[in-house]
């Protein structure tokens, strides 16, 4: 459960540590960097999310050989858009920062923390191969390992460059590439370890035409599904950005709330693609069908406890996420928007992890692009409410995506498992 939001926890460092600067431009210039590294590098999470499939998928139906050439295949597409990020990295600057609409000194800000973290793109990517890989495996423990060395080299790292060695936002984003590489580097030895030092892949297994094809068309759809996530998101921070420099870091505290929340629901929906990858794979409907309800009914479980912890303790955590009185006044009008979240996005977590698992990617694409409409139109049914009425349409997006695919799930499991 734990070994699953390592972009996103190192935004949460990043903010908390510049948030205790008390300088309300310097949080929201790392909080609208961070949200665009979590946008940006989750639009490739098809990286983790085929890979934990396809993994599982393999174990199940027996082909060990191909649960090497899927880390090898994985490694080399992480490299490819890692690099490609790099090379275009101005003009994409200027073209996520002009869509965001911040204030200059909160631009100034973000852009400082960008030039330096997107040298991360390759190591972050590759992390996700790694993770993916492992989860498809049920190695947990080895997952949960890498991971927990990777955020807590990012804590350590980022306390000193900001708070000790008073470096700012660059501090940040330095210390972000230095937790990415290392937890990269530990990732390829435990790899290497598993496959008793074969990590070497015969180029026949390895270009396989029809598991090459497949897993394009996979992660194809799983890209446009995760696009039309980030669009959601994206425009959130957006509307944030155009209510002012307190609201937008008011949002981002917040968001930290949500990202909290995933903590708990993504790691259930991390098992539900190992169980029902591995299930589909060996063509097991007692046991695919036993796996969805165990992850819904453990995600509201987690769900009702991360809630009650957000209602009894929620100002305190405010507090500790930020010096600004300004921003903790105004995170604290909207928190009960971050309480209701968790229970109205189990759902939409759970269903992801049995979509992922059995590789129904198309529906899940179509689906996400349907909840993003149904977003926008809830925002501009409520947009008179101001950012009230922004989190109100947030909340809508949550309940519709889990909706849909729990609408669409029976059909779905006839026409696999007949």
């Amino acid at each position: 459960m734990v070994a699953n939001l390592t972009t996103p926890l190192i935004g949460i460092v990043s903010t908390t540590a510049i948030g205790r600067l008390g300088d309300a431009t310097l949080l929201g210039g790392v909080a609208m960097a961070s949200v665009l590294f979590d946008c940006m590098f989750w639009l490739f999470a098809f990286l983790r999310m085929s890979t934990v499939a396809f993994t599982a998928q393999s174990l199940g139906s027996g082909e060990m050989q191909e649960v090497r050439a899927i880390l090898v295949r994985g490694f080399i597409v992480a490299a490819l858009i890692g690099a490609g990020l790099i090379a275009l990295q101005i003009p994409l600057a200027a073209i996520l920062f002009g869509a965001m609409g911040g204030s200059a000194g909160v631009t100034r800000a973000a852009k400082t923390y960008f030039t330096i973290r997107i040298w991360s793109a390759p190591l972050a990517l590759a992390n996700y191969v790694v993770l993916g890989w492992l989860i498809g495996q049920a190695r947990a423990t080895l997952a949960l390992s890498v991971q927990i060395a990777i955020n807590v080299i990012n804590m350590v790292a980022t306390m000193l460059l900001v708070l000790v060695f008073d470096t700012g936002i660059a501090g940040a984003a330095i210390a972000a590439v230095i937790a990415e590489a290392t937890g990269l580097v530990i990732g390829v030895l435990i790899a290497r370890r598993l496959s008793l030092g074969r990590l070497a892949v015969p180029r026949a297994t390895l270009l396989d035409r029809a598991k090459l094809m497949r897993m394009l068309a996979v992660n194809r759809d799983i890209m446009i599904r995760t696009a039309a996530l980030i669009s959601a998101f994206l425009f959130f921070t957006a509307q944030g950005a155009r209510a002012g420099d307190v609201t937008l870091a008011a949002n981002a505290v917040l968001n930290n709330f949500l990202l909290i929340s995933a903590f708990f629901l993504d790691g259930l929906a991390n098992a539900a693609e190992q169980l029902c990858g591995r299930a589909y794979g060996a063509r097991d409907r007692v046991g695919f069908s036993s796996a969805t309800r165990l992850v819904i009914f453990w995600g509201f479980a987690f769900a009702l406890g991360v809630t009650a912890v957000f209602a009894l303790f929620g100002p305190t955590l405010i507090n500790i996420m930020t010096a600004s009185e300004d921003v903790r006044h105004g995170a604290r009008l909207y928190l009960t928007f971050a309480i209701l979240a968790p229970l109205l996005g189990v759902f939409a977590f759970a269903f992801d992890g049995v979509y992922i698992g059995a590789t129904w990617a198309r529906d899940m694409r179509n689906l996400m692009v349907l909840s993003l409409v149904i977003f926008l139109t809830a925002w501009f049914a409520l947009r008179s409410f101001g950012n009230a009425g922004l989190w109100g349409a947030l909340l809508v997006h949550y309940a519709a995506r889990g909706g849909l695919e729990a609408l669409r799930y029976p059909a779905l499991f006839r026409a696999t498992f007949r």
